[in-house]
């Protein structure tokens, strides 16, 4: 029989699931408590349930699937994990320390499909989709670490921003959503979490419906097509005559504010020009956007890229200020550990691939 990741399940699948399998409805909540309050990492631990009930989950599901590969601290604070799933795939999950809490970047694919051409998560093409209860386990993975610290300390907020296309799997990434807000588990409020698109405008009509408060962000990078689609290939499929209404529609649909996240590139997207387009790309809803300019972590197999000067990163953030738009510059936490999201994956790979033919 193959088994699954517990945490895959929320509560009410889990409670269904139980009485299907001829258990009593109140063993969902002990079940759940076992795992997100007092947080046992077997069944075994779970000293409340009888020996049936705990024979029947040991048999059908995993507590534990991912295992730690490479640990990364940084001077401050900030931990990257390295994971290795069950079927040997590597994925990144990352902890940072904010003056607001402890907040944990999480994965949703193996590889990614985006094919923006900056990026080190893209160097991999997308192998797939990580279930519900592998994402749920980096966040449970994380908080164990914690725990062992013995400072009392909690995951208070949840940034979706790793690995992978997080709409490409939707599914699954709501189910996340609705295990670690669940009060009566992590309790990790829904304004605390954080998800990223690189902008697939049919999937931001559909979240616009979900009737839920994560904040939503979208990775935007250029203002224009002929630069978004040289820099990004999922513009080709989602240009900014398709993106724009589908952003509309969410504001107007939530009235939550929108982060846009743009990566500056020097001498690519960090002119003075673009700073005034992108002003104007946003003029009719800068009540509700937040532009977030991030320093550009260098990758290696993408030098083509380099960093923006400081001075032009002070140029473009005025110039956006100057016409009324709200924005700010991504504070940045682990540059000396492979801070790029993927570099680690992929640095670890090619180790692997060089034993291997050594």
């Amino acid at each position: 029989m193959e088994k699954t990741s517990i945490y895959g399940l929320t509560l009410d699948q889990l409670t269904s699931w139980l009485v299907e399998h001829g258990q009593k409805k109140f063993r969902a909540a002990q079940v759940w408590d076992w795992l997100y309050k007092k947080r046992v990492t077997d069944f075994s631990q779970m000293k409340n349930l009888n020996g049936e009930c705990i024979e029947l989950l040991d048999e059908h599901f995993y507590i534990q699937t991912l295992k730690q590969e490479v640990k990364q601290e940084s001077k401050d604070g900030t931990i990257k994990f390295l994971f290795k799933l069950e079927d040997g795939n590597l994925i990144e999950t990352v902890l940072m320390r904010f003056n607001y809490g402890l907040s944990v970047c999480v994965t949703t694919q193996v590889g990614c499909n985006i094919g923006c051409t900056f990026c080190a998560s893209g160097l991999l093409k997308k192998n797939r989709d990580l279930s519900s209860g592998e994402i749920v386990e980096q966040i449970m993975n994380v908080q164990h670490h914690l725990d062992a610290q013995g400072k009392d300390e909690r995951v208070s907020h949840i940034v979706v921003m790793g690995i992978g296309e997080p709409f490409d799997n939707y599914d699954n990434m709501m189910d996340f959503f609705r295990v670690v807000n669940d009060q009566k588990g992590l309790s990790i409020g829904a304004r605390h979490i954080t998800v990223s698109t690189s902008g697939l405008a049919d999937k931001i009509y559909k979240f616009a419906d979900e009737n839920i408060q994560i904040n939503l962000a979208v990775s935007l990078h250029a203002p224009n097509n002929d630069l978004r689609t040289k820099i990004m290939k999922i513009n080709r499929a989602y240009p900014l005559e398709k993106l724009m209404p589908a952003i509309d529609y969410y504001l107007e649909k939530t009235n939550r504010r929108i982060t846009f996240e743009y990566i500056l590139l020097r001498d690519v997207n960090d002119h003075k020009e673009e700073a005034l387009q992108l002003a104007k790309l946003l003029k009719n809803k800068r009540h509700l956007s937040y532009v977030n300019l991030i320093p550009y972590n260098p990758v290696d197999e993408h030098n083509q890229y380099q960093r923006s000067t400081k001075d032009a990163i002070v140029e473009f953030y005025g110039t956006l200020l100057e016409h009324g738009i709200n924005c700010g510059v991504r504070v940045e936490q682990g540059t000396d550990i492979d801070a790029a999201c993927g570099q680690l994956r992929s640095k670890q790979i090619k180790k692997d691939k060089e034993k291997i033919q050594s």
